[in-house]
């Protein structure tokens, strides 16, 4: 009876030694597979692997594939490749000409080197700060350059040269301090005024307006007044030509005529006189002419009958 009780638990024993080799060996499978997928580093298109250990960057991997680090001692933080949009905080400024304006500007970055970035800046959050400072500070010194009206009037306004040159002063800046980071582009997307000096600014731009609009309607009547001089001029310079050329045509006519009735008229004499003669009577006598004459005077002989 104490054999089979013995051996009982000599066989329980070693179940249990056997089970606890089992779950530590079963632990320890685990715990490898754990430390290799650990060490394992899946790199992505478009983006950064930072692999840091013990807070020091050891090397960035900035082509997609698998790569490894030393699992339980270095981490790995990722970093975007990609354009990436900032929207910097609107601010208050002052024009040339002492208007005060609030300027709302977006920015439009990436990480060109992401261990300067990490070495200056830290964090892509600080990073947008220091840029976000560069831009509004350039902003006001260039809009502080300008008049009010020049930044609203998209007519009179360079703001598509203004937008260029901020672009190229912060990337100045940002590549002086070894940020790591580029611009690609900055732009205002708004700019509004204060509302106490709104309506103030409003009721003037209002008043410019109608300047420009009186101006505009001045000048409409200097041109059509001009135009109709010219046009006057005109008329009376070719009313002028065709009076001259027809005076000419009807004297070369006349001319014409008079040599017609001189060559005709010379072959009868006395045809001619007869004529000439009934073309005075013609012209002299109507119904409220009297005409005294001496009975043996020439020009009454045709109207006595005594004409041969």
């Amino acid at each position: 009876m104490n054999n089979e009780n013995t051996e009982i638990n000599q066989k329980q024993q070693k179940d249990f030694k056997n089970y606890i080799k089992g779950g530590i060996t079963l632990v320890v499978i685990i715990a490898l597979l754990l430390i290799g997928i650990n060490s394992v580093i899946i790199a992505k298109e478009g983006e950064y692997k930072v692999v840091r250990q013990f807070g020091d960057v050891v090397r960035i991997h900035e082509n997609p594939g698998l790569k490894f680090k030393i699992p339980l001692v270095q981490e790995v933080t990722t970093l975007s490749k990609k354009k990436m949009v900032y929207d910097v905080d609107e601010k208050e400024i002052t024009t040339l000409d002492k208007k005060r304006m609030i300027i709302d500007n977006y920015a439009i970055w990436s990480i060109s080197d992401p261990e300067k970035m990490i070495t200056n800046a830290r964090t892509v959050m600080n990073a947008e700060a220091r840029m976000g400072e560069f831009i509004f500070s350039i902003v006001r010194s260039e809009l502080g350059r300008m008049d009010f009206s020049e930044i609203i009037n998209e007519e009179e306004s360079s703001r598509s040269l203004l937008n260029e040159e901020i672009t190229t002063k912060v990337n100045e800046f940002l590549a002086r301090d070894n940020y790591g980071i580029f611009v690609n582009d900055v732009r205002i997307k708004r700019s509004d005024l204060p509302e106490a000096n709104e309506e103030a600014v409003f009721n003037q731009m209002i008043t410019d307006r109608e300047k420009i609009a009186q101006q505009y309607l001045s000048e409409g009547e200097a041109d059509k007044s001009r135009i109709r001089a010219e046009v006057d001029r005109e008329v009376q310079e070719m009313l002028s030509t065709a009076r001259a050329e027809a005076e000419k045509v009807r004297a070369e006519g006349e001319q014409e005529a008079a040599q017609v009735y001189n060559t005709s008229f010379s072959q009868d004499p006395e045809f001619y006189q007869l004529y000439r003669t009934l073309e005075s009577y013609e012209k002299t006598i109507d119904g409220e002419t009297t005409i005294i004459l001496p009975q043996d005077s020439p020009y009454s002989e045709l109207l006595l009958g005594y004409f041969e």
